[in-house]
């Protein structure tokens, strides 16, 4: 046959495909002895061909056929660590959605089978937000695949609403002291500069000793979460406290060497991993055991708010890009709406000009 048509041929007693596409030949084993079956699949695998051609859908290769979605996992994982992205918590999920969606084939994962995914998970009480962690994985893994054209489409994976179910956690200065004294040494400036600024868990974890400058620490475009670099001032009691304790903990020694940590956090010189293990332990000893850290970033936008800082400087602070996500962060408990109803019953009797009629008497 003309190299443009491809052809069928025995290797032992199956059939193959042979064909062509801009200029790279391809072959793949039909897993068949039937001759007739073998050119029925020839057939469609150039209707394929031709329709990448006029540019009506991109081809996808033989190899991509075979994928597994552990395949494409694989690989994030592997983008996850060149990134630095690989913490304790992407891991996990990582696995969890392994576990679920590993064995499957790439091309065989339907809009269908992940709704009965995640109709299975809602039967077994799952939340929606823990099973969006997962698909969010697996979504990735997709995009991924076919950015480095090992795919050419992905299948559509419904996101569920988490209207409702937004985390409501706030931490209260004693409450916080209270942890803080049940941390770990080697934790105690980490969670402390999270509570003060709102910093990002992720951002903490990856400044470096070049981040600082005199009293200042920097953050460069490519290490805050949301693309834009900010100041810290290392100034206020508990920040240049932090500043002085980091500063005397930067030389770590090790038998009879003495090296100089790169990290401004650190455990004995090491990256700071995973810290859920021992920040759960300090909030079950404090009396919160429900609390997060990611907690401590909504006290610090309360504690800024209510110190009177401006919104756009404290944005600049814990690193929240729009309003939106400013407004969601403000939780707003029930002291504030009773001061708040307080002083509007001083502001009407006030202006009542002391003609208030008194109800009960």
């Amino acid at each position: 046959m003309p190299r443009g048509d491809g052809r069928v041929y025995l290797r032992g007693n199956t059939w193959w495909l042979s064909y062509w596409l801009r200029g790279v030949q391809y072959r793949q084993s039909t897993e068949t002895s039937d001759e007739q079956q073998a050119r029925k699949m020839l057939k469609n695998k150039l209707k394929e061909v031709h329709a990448d051609q006029i540019g009506a859908r991109a081809f996808q290769t033989p190899k991509a056929d075979r994928l597994t979605i552990h395949d494409l996992l694989e690989s994030l994982k592997a983008d996850y660590a060149l990134r630095d992205k690989a913490s304790g918590q992407n891991l996990s999920h990582l696995k969890r959605a392994d576990e679920d969606f590993g064995t499957i084939l790439a091309i065989a994962l339907t809009p269908e089978r992940v709704d009965q995914y995640i109709q299975d998970r809602l039967a077994a009480k799952d939340k929606p937000a823990a099973i969006n962690r997962t698909l969010q994985f697996v979504r990735q893994s997709f995009t991924l695949a076919i950015r480095r054209n090992h795919l050419v489409r992905a299948p559509y994976i419904r996101r569920l609403s988490e209207k409702g179910n937004e985390r409501k956690g706030f931490c209260e200065e004693a409450t916080f002291r209270a942890i803080l004294g049940f941390l770990p040494k080697y934790l105690q400036d980490f969670c402390l500069f999270g509570y003060v600024t709102g910093m990002r868990y992720g951002e903490i974890k990856s400044l470096a000793w070049a981040n600082v400058h005199g009293d200042v620490l920097k953050l460069e475009d490519g290490d805050a979460k949301n693309g834009e670099g900010r100041i810290v001032p290392m100034v206020g009691k508990d920040l240049a406290g932090i500043l002085t304790r980091r500063k005397e903990a930067q030389k770590v020694k090790r038998d009879d060497t003495t090296t100089i940590a790169a990290l401004i956090f650190h455990h004995n010189g090491k990256p700071i991993v995973d810290i859920r293990k021992a920040w759960r332990t300090a909030c079950k000893k404090a009396g919160a055991p429900n609390l997060l850290f990611h907690d401590l970033r909504r006290a610090a936008v309360r504690a800024m708010d209510e110190a009177g800082v401006s919104r756009e400087v404290a944005k600049k602070i814990s690193g929240h890009k729009s309003d939106s996500m400013w407004a969601r962060y403000r939780i707003c408990p029930d002291r504030d709406l009773r001061q708040a109803l307080e002083r509007t019953q001083l502001y009407r009797e006030g202006t009542a000009g002391g003609n208030v009629v008194s109800i009960g008497k």
